[in-house]
């Protein structure tokens, strides 16, 4: 590692960041299952680096609540319950309306699908959109993970503010954390990932904030139902 001053701070903030998303990653995939135990030793030995920057990385998922930090044993994945999943989707659910509530009232140009640089932003939306129903489709999981995440805080970002973007990102994090653990025991996971996301640009373009509340409410139901049964097999 480099010493001090500020290039020194530049690699390891770097380093801390690739860290936390190459740990969050292996969650995410299922490698890092539920319950798994690590020190900042090994990981640190895992990637070649100092100890600082994976402590940082690891304080950082804790907080985001993918991990659980022990004073004397280190870390460990942690484990959400089928009633965490559900009341995460509760959650997730009350801070999406909120969002949507905004857009469908609020006519200020930094939010209007009318003026240049905002339907520009939409446009990336949409195509994150069809890349993960791309995903779901095949029943890439991984990949829609990833489209999925990115998807949810650009339009947050957009029709949001900041804050609930951030907030949003968080609940959507362990709500993938807990049901891959579920998802990755079915064999074929085609056509079993919601895949609604362009219907839901639509909508929001239309302000129809109904047909959008539907889109969620029965994309929430579907999912919560098939964590549940997957989980009492």
């Amino acid at each position: 590692m480099p010493g001090t001053g500020s290039n020194g701070s530049v690699t390891r903030s770097t380093l801390r960041q690739q860290i936390a998303d190459a740990l969050r990653d292996e969650v995410l995939a299922g490698r890092l299952q539920a319950g798994r135990e690590f020190t900042v030793k090994e990981i640190a030995e895992q990637y070649g680096v100092s100890a600082t920057p994976v402590r940082e990385a690891l304080v950082d998922l804790s907080a985001q609540g993918l991990l659980e930090a022990d004073q004397h044993r280190g870390f460990r994945v942690h484990e959400y319950s089928v009633a965490d999943y559900r009341d995460i989707v509760e959650a997730r659910g009350l801070v999406t309306d909120g969002m949507f509530q905004v857009l469908a009232t609020d006519r200020s140009t930094h939010r209007d699908p009318d003026n240049p640089r905002v339907a520009a932003a939409v446009a990336g939306v949409r195509r994150r959109a069809e890349e993960a129903q791309r995903a779901a489709a095949a029943g890439d999981l991984t990949v829609l993970i990833g489209y999925d995440l990115r998807f949810w805080r650009e339009l947050a970002t957009l029709f949001g503010n900041p804050y609930l973007a951030d907030f949003l990102h968080r609940l959507r994090l362990q709500s993938w954390v807990c049901a891959v653990q579920h998802l990755l025991r079915l064999d074929d996971l085609r056509g079993r990932l919601w895949s609604g996301h362009t219907d839901l640009v639509d909508a929001l373009m239309r302000r129809d904030l109904p047909t959008a509340r539907s889109i969620i409410a029965a994309n929430d139901a579907d999912s919560v139902a098939l964590i549940e049964r997957l989980a009492a097999e």
